[in-house]
């Protein structure tokens, strides 16, 4: 069994691992990546539906989310997303900019991870697939790995193996155990960017349907999060991006066995008193043979149309054999709910389905060098970390950004030991 040693090891070939290995390399660093899948950089190809919106130039606090947001500015001021786009440019990867939200020119999720592995390999970068790690222990100021592949030596250690999003990606909370194993603790990971799942007899009918729609979600009663965007009906609940947005603080809520409901606003753009006064100007000139569907049906999609009408047990019954008063209140109702159809969330799609984990390391166990704050030339990157981005190319940058502050103090760290041990 062969014996190797390095001065940095990147457990993980993710996005935020090959960014790791990349920066330390850059410094100086020999450097290594055990990656127990069989494909680095897998989990990139799916991004952005095959597009990758690798960063996004608008940055703030509220684009994560984490018990102490300040610490992620701290990393993004190091490596920022104007950083991540002239990284990519020298790498020969052009980027196309929409409204902030960038992707390669190529509009393919391979030039990213094309780039990163070309890199890897003129940087002499070692890539072991499939490594099949058994433990991580840290003894005589080094690093130990024991693999089915032999045993690896390092100056120091970073931890980029992901969270449990996307499995068939490699993803398999296995850097969750290594972590403890070193003392850290690890706050519950749970799915997030995520379907909602929901408990309605509605949906069966408006399954299928895209609608532009406000999603509005509350905890015990109180609205934590919104957005606004398409929206898709399934049979088991909604999906889509504004669906995704406030999944995590469901998976939340319900973990710690909260009352978590929904609403969704199917007219966003129209207050509910202009909803009033557009129904009854259509309403003053539907003729004999119209429906309150099809009245409905110049506002929303016919199946949203028929869910609302079905829920006031009207069917297809025409508007001129309902009383005036009767109508007069249905106007009412009606605009109430365009502008919030309230609904149970029952839980979120599971890790299979999720495009991001919610959990894992906490930053206060970090410095603002990613290094670990109980173990010397331990470090993190990436989701590992108790970090999640919101949809937009997000998850990315805290990835790029984590990877390279970690990949630069750890070749900074392991270049310093070996000068002191050489004199």
């Amino acid at each position: 069994m062969k014996q190797k040693t390095y001065d940095v090891i990147v457990v993980g070939g993710g996005a935020a691992g090959l960014m790791a290995a990349i920066h330390a390399a850059s410094g100086g660093a020999h450097t290594v990546i055990l990656d127990h899948h069989e494909v680095s950089g897998k989990k990139i190809l799916a991004t952005g539906n095959g597009k990758c919106n690798f960063t996004n130039l608008m940055q703030g606090e509220s684009y994560y989310r984490c018990d102490t947001p300040a610490f992620v500015l701290h990393i993004l001021e190091q490596f920022s997303a104007e950083d991540t786009i002239a990284f990519f440019r020298e790498l020969g990867v052009m980027t196309r900019d929409r409204q902030g939200y960038c992707y390669p020119r190529s509009g393919q999720a391979s030039a990213i991870r094309n780039a990163l592995l070309r890199k890897a390999e003129k940087l002499g970068i070692e890539i072991h697939n499939g490594i099949g790690i058994r433990k991580i222990i840290r003894e005589n100021n080094r690093f130990s790995f024991d693999t089915k592949s032999g045993s690896f030596f390092s100056t120091c250690c970073i931890l980029a193996t992901g969270g449990m999003a996307s499995p068939k990606s490699g993803s398999d909370g296995s850097g969750y155990i290594y972590a403890k194993s070193f003392g850290h603790t690890v706050k519950k990971p749970l799915p997030a960017l995520t379907a909602l799942m929901a408990e309605a007899n509605w949906l069966k009918e408006t399954t299928g349907v895209r609608a532009d729609a406000t999603v509005k979600l509350y905890v015990d009663g109180s609205c934590v999060a919104e957005d606004t965007g398409e929206v898709q009906m399934a049979d088991y609940g909604i999906s889509g991006i504004p669906a995704f947005q406030v999944s995590r603080y469901a998976a939340v809520a319900l973990d710690r066995k909260q009352c978590v409901t929904a609403t969704l606003d199917f007219v966003p753009e129209y207050t509910e008193e202009q909803l009033r006064d557009f129904l009854k100007q259509q309403l003053d000139v539907a003729s004999a043979e119209e429906s309150w569907k099809m009245l409905l049906s110049g506002i929303v999609n016919e199946k949203i149309a028929g869910m609302l009408c079905a829920q006031k047990h009207l069917g297809e019954r025409k508007i001129a054999s309902i009383p005036k008063a009767k109508n007069r209140q249905l106007l009412r109702e009606f605009a109430g709910l365009l502008k919030q159809v309230k609904f149970p969330i029952t839980g979120v799609r599971g890790f299979q389905f999720a495009q991001v984990t919610c959990g894992g390391i906490p930053v206060t166990e970090l410095t603002k060098q990613m290094e670990s704050e109980r173990v010397e030339g331990l470090y993190f990157a990436g989701e590992i970390v108790d970090v999640d981005g919101m949809c937009g190319g997000y998850n990315l940058q805290w990835a790029w950004s984590g990877g390279a502050v970690a990949g630069t103090a750890a070749a900074e760290k392991s270049v310093r030991r070996k000068r002191t041990d050489a004199k």
